[in-house]
């Protein structure tokens, strides 16, 4: 069925959802688990009357983001190594997640990609936009979205 699944996860109560799926498929496919966590760069932009931040600041804000999204990732590991499921954990920088998402499955070799979806409708959905869609969208192997 499947040899290599690969999880998106940001670490929310809908996330872990998809993420303990992804595990249960894993486990009755005997498929090795890939559970990424994008993070962003931080922004260095620059508002009228704002003081930029040092490099330094803001390597120490990313180390954080970092390492914050390697515990997510760690605990997907941890979950699928009790259910006998081999996750491998990987974080990855981008500002733009779906593009993360897809060179991920690509780089991991995956056959599917599993992820959660919040379901923004309308206005939320037109301002903020849909990592999911994204992925959907432009990804070359089945996407399996939970909600």
């Amino acid at each position: 069925m499947y040899k290599r699944i690969l999880v998106a996860t940001d670490g929310s109560t809908l996330s872990k959802k998809a993420v303990a799926s992804a595990i249960e498929l894993a486990a009755l496919s005997g498929a090795e688990l890939v559970a990424i966590k994008i993070t962003p760069r931080y922004p260095q932009s620059y508002f009228e009357g704002s003081l930029p931040l040092s490099q330094t600041e803001v390597s120490k804000i990313e180390k954080q983001w970092a390492d914050a999204a390697q515990k997510v990732v760690d605990a997907v590991a941890k979950a699928g190594k009790a259910k006998g499921v081999n996750v491998k954990p990987v974080v990855v920088k981008s500002d733009i997640v779906s593009d993360a998402v897809i060179a991920a499955a690509k780089k991991h070799k995956a056959d599917l990609i599993v992820m959660a979806s919040h379901g923004r409708r309308g206005i939320k959905r037109l301002l903020l936009g849909s990592e999911t869609q994204q992925v959907l969208t432009h990804a070359s192997v089945p996407v399996l979205v939970l909600r």
